[in-house]
Parts: structure tokens; sequence; C-alpha cells
């Protein structure tokens, strides 16, 4: 199988960049299935059914999320419905959604990071309990992490190498370098980066951040705007072992 995972989509612009680009890439590299993180996709911050459904409709198969899942109170009733959009399996138990998803076969999970983020269920023995209760899970198994701390990210994919097929990281919306197939037959890379305008601070406008860090005053970051870059990873798996055989990075930017 040839998986597609997508970095966080910034707003509006992210959204346009998508649409342009992932039809192509689907069809260049023979992709099975497509991820998208899709937590910034309304205005730079969460995600609401209009923005879900526009990223379903530009080609993605299952959209996962993060810490920003909640910033629209209208996307709530879609995380119990059909939509196939998920949020981090190690929120506490009664809060709405589900924190994976079974999309062609593929077992997708989500899980959110607790260094410099909240004070969320441990994503270690979360993931753990899944593998342990579910039954006939699938043989490929792909993890977003969104966290912030690098350490956590690669202790997590050592953690579960062998377990899953891919553990992939999101959040921070910087691409890291890292991309490799873990000893144990687990892809892996600490962040995918973004999919969003380039001249940003991770995808917002430059000046809101700048004036946010200058004077430490709350107040509501917008997207950035101009040339946008697309991030994503390729992994290769052998569906008869779930082992991953090949990870790559895929860049796209806009004229």
């Amino acid at each position: 199988m040839r998986i597609l995972v997508i970095g966080d989509v910034i707003g509006k612009p992210g959204r346009e960049a998508l649409d342009k680009f992932l039809p192509q890439i689907k069809q260049e590299y023979g992709v099975d299935l497509t991820i998208v993180n899709a937590e910034n996709s309304a205005g730079g911050i969460g995600v609401t059914p209009e923005t879900a459904e526009e990223l379903l409709k530009a080609g993605a198969d299952v959209l996962t999320s993060g810490n920003h899942v909640w910033a629209h109170k209208t996307i709530l009733p879609y995380l119990d419905g059909d939509m196939p959009l998920i949020r981090p399996l190690n929120y506490p138990p009664g809060v709405p959604g589900k924190g994976y998803i079974i999309k062609k076969g593929v077992l997708v999970v989500n899980l959110i990071g607790r260094t410099f983020m909240n004070n969320y269920d441990c994503p270690f023995r979360a993931m753990d309990a899944l593998l342990v209760r579910l039954e006939d899970t699938p043989k490929v198994i792909f993890v977003d992490f969104h966290a912030e701390a690098t350490s956590e990210k690669v202790a997590l994919g050592r953690y579960l190498d062998g377990r899953v097929s891919a553990v992939l990281g999101t959040h921070t919306h910087v691409g890291t370098i890292d991309a490799m197939v873990l000893p144990h037959g687990t892809a892996y890379v600490t962040d995918i980066g973004m999919v969003g305008p380039i001249d940003s601070v991770i995808g917002d406008d430059p000046e809101s951040v700048l004036q946010r860090f200058l004077t430490q005053l709350p107040h509501r970051l917008s997207a950035g705007t101009g040339k946008c870059v697309l991030n994503a990873m390729l992994v290769r798996v052998d569906d008869s072992t779930g082992k991953a055989t090949g990870i790559e990075r895929i860049q796209k930017e806009t004229v």
C-alpha cells in the first residue's frame, strides 16, 4: 500500500493549496489512502463542518486533528457522526468523538502529546490499551502524533516500533529531516510540516505573531497570505505484514 499523510492544513490558503496539489499527487504516486490533519483548517485554528467537507472533497480519506479541534462548536456533532474525522484518542473519557477509525482496511489513530501541552491521558498507555482492546486489528496501523516536544515524539516512535506501521508527527508545522524506517518496521518522522503560507510564522501572519511575542497580550492570530507550501509523507507498507518498506517526503509550492 501507498499511504499519503499530509501535515496541518492552515486556513483558506492551505485548503486551496491542498485542492490544487492533492489530486495530482495521488495520481502521480498511486496513493491508496490519504490522511490529512485538519485541525487548523478554519481560519488557522479549529475545523468546521464546511472546511472538513472541503478537505474531503479535495481527496482526503481520513481527517485527524489535535488540541484545536474544539475551537468551533459546530463541529462537535460531526465528531460522533459518520464524517471520517477523529480527535486524539487520549482525551479523558466522555468527550465527543472517537480517537481512531478504520478506513480501507487501515487503522488510523490520533494521539496527542503531554510535554509542553495540557494534562492529557498518557498517549503511550492509551495506545497500548487500544491495541489490546481491538479485535481483528488491521495489520496496517498509522498514528498521527500531535505533539510539541521532539523527544516525546521520538520516544513514542521507538515505543511503538514493530507494533504499528507508522508514527508521524504533527502540530509544530515545521517539517523535520529525520524520516526513516525504524529497526522493527515502523515508518517515522518527527513532524510532517504544514500546508500553508510560506511567508508566515508556522502558517500565521508574521506581524500578528510578533505583536503577541513583543507585548505578551493575547489576541487572535490570522492565517498568513501569499505563496504556499504543501508538506506530506508518502509511506509504503507491506499490507501482508503491516511493516513499512519506505518513507519519503513530498513537498509542493504554489507559484
